[in-house]
């Protein structure tokens, strides 16, 4: 007779098998992606239970690796993230370069857990991103090499982003109001969460001076994914990513009320990612676990931290790695107030659910100010900054703009879990921690500099505190 130990691996290897949703479907079938659940179970402030049944049905979608039953490959449509069709179709699934390229999500985001991070072998290959989107090439002309980013603690990085952005809208409605009550100039100072966005000028006809603005677009939308920081929600992520990765195609955008038909990529597959299973991707996204700031059991290196973390102040690398930004709410609605066309929005479905992250135990630890705003250790200002100039020039290498960004602008690195997720760079071609603080040029410039005239006790006490941030396994 089998032990109950065994018993138990093998029906855990059987569910771990299982597509989503598997109840509709045999467990030898060859498709991952099941019947979706009724959005409607789903709707409004979900108790702890239905937010833990949604986010596994994202952790389900987020392994699965997708097959051409599911819709995988999109024969007639390139990865652009406007629709857009091929002239003639693509003679293979899988290409390494414009995509196809992953059979599931977490086949890049792995590292150390899944949602994690990626090391080289996982960097992708971006176009623009509009519609100019066939290439077969690693001409930098033509593409720029990106490397994974992990996703933990992606959804308190929306909620500050969210937050940020009404703040500097906010301000830049009071300094229209004033200007027209005032009948002259008023001059507003952009600052959200103690970050300085530079200013505008607003003038009494309504028109706005936007040539002050730093390191946000002139609309004031803090994007905070991407290295460039030009995605704005894990709404719009997730769509982009299921087409671009794996041409598996969200109803939402390539479905027919926006294309006309139900198969835009002309694989035979219709429908392939219903609206409630890219809810269920962007609950399991938002409800990741943040990195923490570990305290070593080694005395030594507990020691040299405590040194490294004084060093990292006083080089002024916390002037935009801010150790901590503060957020009000936990209250993760989705689809969420900044999404955008292409992906569905508020009002645009009667199913807008909210997803309370206080109601997870990881959130209950997080520290708090005096105020009772959470205290996000993110280690970022998400901001823009120049990180590259002529002498220093390693992290400017892309040639192509994204999103009518520079390509030497890049948003602040989270460097929550930066001990867990190397290598570094926007690239992954940085394999230690000491040469990417080398390769800071632009804005951070001058802490590189300060860095580089250290002592090598200091160098390596600032390094031993970045290695105190980890992702936990």
């Amino acid at each position: 007779m089998l032990s109950s130990r065994v018993l138990l691996a093998g029906l855990t290897l059987l569910l771990a098998t299982l597509p989503a949703n598997a109840e509709d479907m045999p467990p030898w079938s060859e498709r991952t992606i099941g019947t979706p659940p009724d959005p409607s179970r789903f709707s409004g402030t979900l108790s702890l239970q239905l937010l833990e049944e949604l986010v596994d049905r994202g952790e389900t979608l987020f392994t699965a690796k997708f097959t051409t039953l599911d819709g995988a490959g999109r024969p007639m449509a390139t990865q652009a993230i406007i629709p857009t069709r091929r002239k003639r179709p693509s003679p293979q699934i899988f290409q390494r370069l414009p995509g196809g390229d992953a059979n599931a999500c977490s086949s890049c985001h792995i590292d150390p857990v899944v949602g994690g991070a990626g090391d080289f072998v996982t960097n992708v290959f971006v176009s623009e991103g509009f519609n100019n989107a066939d290439f077969d090439t690693t001409d930098p002309q033509f593409s720029n090499e990106r490397n994974t980013n992990h996703l933990m603690g992606a959804g308190l990085v929306e909620l500050l982003a969210r937050e940020m952005t009404a703040t500097l809208q906010g301000q830049r409605k009071d300094a229209l109001k004033k200007a027209r009550q005032n009948i002259e100039p008023v001059t507003a100072n952009l600052v959200a969460k103690g970050v300085d966005f530079g200013v505008i000028t607003a003038y009494p006809d309504g028109t706005v001076d936007l040539a002050g603005i730093d390191g946000v677009d002139t609309d004031l939308v803090i994007r905070p994914f991407s290295q460039k920081g030009v995605i704005g929600s894990l709404r719009q992520f997730t769509v982009n990513a299921l087409n671009h990765h794996h041409g598996i195609q969200a109803v939402e955008r390539f479905g027919s009320r926006w294309t006309g038909t139900d198969d835009f990529d002309g694989d035979e597959v219709a429908d392939e990612m219903s609206p409630v299973d890219v809810s269920a991707l962007v609950a399991w996204q938002a409800a990741r676990e943040p990195p923490v700031q570990i305290v070593p059991d080694n005395a030594e290196w507990r020691e040299l931290a405590s040194q490294g973390e004084t060093i990292f102040g006083a080089l002024g690398c916390n002037t935009c790695h801010r150790p901590t930004l503060p957020l009000e709410s936990l209250k993760f609605s989705d689809p969420g107030p900044l999404d955008a066309a292409g992906t569905l929005r508020q009002g645009e479905t009667p199913h807008g659910a909210i997803y309370d992250l206080a109601l997870f135990d990881w959130a209950k630890s997080l520290p708090r100010d005096e105020n009772g705003a959470v205290l996000v250790p993110l280690f970022s200002d998400l901001k823009r900054h120049k990180i590259a100039d002529q002498q220093v020039s390693a992290l400017g290498n892309e040639l192509l703009g994204q999103r009518f960004v520079d390509r030497d602008v890049f948003k602040t690195a989270e460097l929550w879990g930066i001990a867990s997720t190397g290598p570094y760079g926007h690239r992954g071609d940085q394999t230690t921690l000491d040469e990417i603080i080398r390769v800071h040029g632009g804005s951070g410039r001058d802490s590189r500099n300060a860095y580089i005239a250290l002592p090598e006790e200091d160098k390596t006490a600032l390094i031993a505190f970045l290695k105190t941030l980890v992702i936990k396994p």
